[in-house]
């Protein structure tokens, strides 16, 4: 079992329309490359130049906002669910 990785809406143009996808990896950041090398692409809109994450971007392990466990070093393991939910902003006054 690998970890599901939940996609919005915003990026499914990237992954062909998949809203979930499972990812075997050890850690957040590995999860996010492994993703980028089977949609290319998909990690620059989520992650910086430095290779951070983007400040309009939120990661969650299980529902815990991964800048508060090890960022990107948080470590993953089967059966867990990682989104991805880019920041909303706007609206009418």
């Amino acid at each position: 079992m690998a970890v599901v990785v939940r996609i919005p809406g915003p990026l499914r143009r990237v992954t062909n329309g998949e809203n979930a996808v499972e990812i075997e990896a050890p850690t957040v950041q590995e999860t996010i490359d492994l993703l980028d090398a089977k949609f290319p692409g998909i990690k620059e809109r989520i992650c910086d130049e430095d290779g951070e994450l983007r400040y309009f971007v939120n990661v969650y392990l299980n529902g815990e906002d991964v800048r508060f466990l090890q960022d990107l070093a948080t470590a993953t393991k089967a059966g867990d669910e990682l989104s991805i939910v880019p920041a909303v902003a706007g609206g009418q006054r």
